[in-house]
């Protein structure tokens, strides 16, 4: 089994920020209809608490990532398929996952719900790790941003699948992350 790991956000710091993201996305929907995209599995508690924070009427849809190696031209490839992706034509629509590393399979998502036309797409994410990006992709809303290291618990696991149902954020080798800004950022809501 792997290192005990050290709360880095404590609950009550998780649930304050998230009922704080809760209240923008709702300021920011005002009058409007949401459809929420859960990206699984690692955003299923975020995405569970962010939208009971959301007072403006939503529908919730749930997307998974996967990763395949496939032939293609003699070559190997490693790919992203995704399942179900929502018919969103018209849609102000918001994808959640929990944290943003490289930026690859969200921006690769967002593309993809970009190409059904939405009305509007927003990005939010509770951890945001922008020294990792690989790709220019922002979150139009966050949580906290964390220094490059892997984290686990309130939906994340470890290596082996373990500490997901850690009520907090910890890390297996310790340090606090850091909150910056309003957690909205400016910028337009069409991708």
């Amino acid at each position: 089994m792997s290192a005990k790991p050290k709360p880095v956000i404590t609950p009550a710091r998780l649930s304050a920020r998230i009922a704080q993201l809760g209240r923008s996305v709702s300021r920011d929907y005002a009058g409007k209809k949401l459809d929420v995209v859960v990206i699984l599995e690692n955003a299923f508690m975020f995405g569970a608490d962010l939208v009971r924070h959301i007072s403006v009427p939503l529908v919730c849809h749930f997307v998974r990532a996967e990763m395949r190696d496939v032939k293609l031209a003699g070559f190997d490839r490693r790919e992203i398929f995704f399942s179900h992706e929502p018919d969103l034509k018209d849609c102000d629509v918001l994808v959640l996952d929990t944290v943003l590393h490289s930026g690859v399979t969200l921006d690769f998502l967002c593309k993809r719900l970009q190409n059904r036309h939405p009305h509007s797409l927003r990005v939010a994410v509770l951890l945001d790790k922008p020294q990792e990006r690989k790709v220019d992709l922002k979150p139009d809303y966050f949580g906290f941003e964390i220094a490059s290291k892997h984290v686990v618990g309130y939906g994340l696991p470890d290596s082996q699948g373990l500490w997901r149902n850690l009520p907090y954020v910890a890390s297996l080798d310790g340090g606090a992350p850091q909150q910056r800004g309003s957690g909205r950022k400016k910028g337009k809501a069409k991708r």
